[in-house]
């Protein structure tokens, strides 16, 4: 950890673009983490209508008008997954795969996690379940661990983690073909319960039980409330005011994340919010 950013920003979608956009207006020293393809919800999108001065374009043109506008910003996306982010009172201290960030003021803007937790997930949270494998591999040392992995770039963590554990159960839940090494069983199975009293002992899937010592489950983003102890949510969402402030001082929300409607137009407002409240809250630090 080398630098405390004024403005750290999570998710590289309307929202955190925008976000950026306005970091960037206002002088501020940000970062922003997330993917340089943007939103892969965006690009899918066919056709978008209700995006004022874009009339009739696809998901991926307007993709592509993002990318544009950031390149003549001089703005870079930052890839790299942040697991977890700690209020540390006068800043905040946000966990990536291999090294940590320092950030005055966070927004976060990862947009909506329609999954719901496993049973079982919440409660072993920190005993055995966990969301970074490489983070957590050395406590695994001759110990049998499960990967429960959302996308394909997983197995790189899943081949990293049977250099170090005894034994790896792999679980896909994508269709992509699997291709990992060798000594990795692989289960096409789905889990239905993360089973434990002090720590994961057993994973309960559709059709069969495994005895584990630890389970990482790699979705796309974590929801919220995990990724950020202490966030007051409301159901799924974040929960916010006008300005986008959360409970947490210096803490703002952004988009998807902080409820419906869905809408790019309105998560690109929502960014643009956060992003002065942020600068005003950083400013406001400074002064004292």
């Amino acid at each position: 950890m080398d630098e405390r950013y004024d403005i750290a920003i999570i998710g590289s979608g309307p929202a955190g673009l925008s976000a950026a956009l306005n970091a960037k207006i206002r002088k501020k020293k940000f970062i922003i983490f997330g993917s340089k393809e943007i939103s892969t919800k965006l690009t899918r999108a066919e056709k978008i209508n209700n995006y004022l001065g874009f009339y009739g374009k696809s998901g991926a043109e307007i993709r592509d008008e993002f990318m544009n506008h950031l390149k003549a910003m001089d703005i870079s996306i930052t890839e790299e997954r942040i697991n977890n982010i700690y209020s540390m009172g006068e800043h905040f201290a946000l966990m990536a795969n291999e090294k940590m960030y320092e950030a005055t003021s966070v927004i976060l803007a990862t947009g909506v996690n329609f999954g719901k937790p496993f049973k079982g997930e919440e409660k072993l949270l920190g005993k055995g379940v966990g969301y970074c494998a490489t983070c957590d591999a050395p406590l695994y040392k001759n110990k049998v661990v499960t990967i429960i992995a959302y996308q394909k770039k997983e197995e790189a963590e899943a081949n990293f983690l049977a250099t170090i554990a005894s034994k790896v159960y792999y679980i896909p839940m994508y269709k992509e073909e699997v291709e990992v090494d060798p000594a990795i069983e692989v289960i096409n199975d789905t889990l239905v319960e993360i089973v434990g009293d002090d720590r994961v002992n057993k994973l309960i899937l559709k059709n069969q039980e495994i005895e584990t010592d630890g389970v990482f489950i790699l979705r796309e983003s974590v929801s919220p409330g995990q990724l950020v102890p202490g966030l007051k949510m409301d159901g799924n969402h974040v929960e916010v005011d006008r300005k986008m402030a959360t409970n947490l001082d210096g803490c703002f929300a952004a988009g998807d994340i902080v409820g419906v409607p869905y809408q790019y137009i309105k998560s690109a407002g929502e960014g643009n919010i956060a992003a002065l409240s942020a600068v005003a809250y950083v400013d406001q630090q400074k002064m004292k």
